[in-house]
């Protein structure tokens, strides 16, 4: 599935250890093993059944996901169009680290799926008691964030040369 999305949400992890799975995500990359193992301490393990929901379009954004093992699909309202289908190593759900907006797409678990959890309250404590490590996984998660938003910024100016020209229109830059 090719879509806006492409590869924003993939890490190359595979197996099911939490530093090693933490260490592929951008959001942590750049975090020492030590450092690491601060924050694997405070990951929530969660286990889902084929078709469960993990969170709905709507919902309040509370944190992001990693998947361990399994895969997930993002969908969005009206007629639940996937957006995403999402594996191992894969992360989702990371804006709702920095505000408290509502899900913007459904997530569902596309198979049994282990997802570590990194919640609002866990960055907030880490940048309450290691603001160092809290300072660089805000900076991971800006980069993120300016990615995605110049992938996007790029399909709109493709949508917008796909679109037969306005006539009385004046050309903008």
């Amino acid at each position: 599935m090719d879509t806006i999305w492409g590869n924003i949400f993939r890490s190359d992890a595979g197996p099911n250890d939490p530093l090693a799975v933490l260490k592929t995500v951008p959001i942590f990359a750049r975090l020492s093993r030590r450092q690491l193992q601060s924050v694997e301490k405070i990951l929530h393990t969660r286990r889902y059944t084929p078709g469960e929901v993990i969170f709905r379009q709507g919902d309040p954004g509370v944190g992001m996901y990693i998947i361990a093992r399994g895969r997930v699909t993002i969908s969005q309202e009206p007629d639940d169009t996937p957006i995403a289908e999402l594996g191992e190593g894969d992360f989702f759900g990371e804006i709702a680290l920095l505000n408290e907006r509502p899900r913007s797409a459904t997530a569902v678990a596309a198979e049994s799926t282990t997802l570590f959890g990194f919640f609002q309250p866990d960055l907030l404590s880490i940048l309450e008691r290691q603001p160092r490590i809290g300072v660089i996984v805000l900076r991971g998660l800006a980069e993120i964030a300016g990615e995605r938003l110049l992938r996007t910024e790029g399909k709109l100016r493709e949508c917008q040369r796909a679109l037969p020209p306005v006539e009385g229109a004046e050309a903008r830059t």
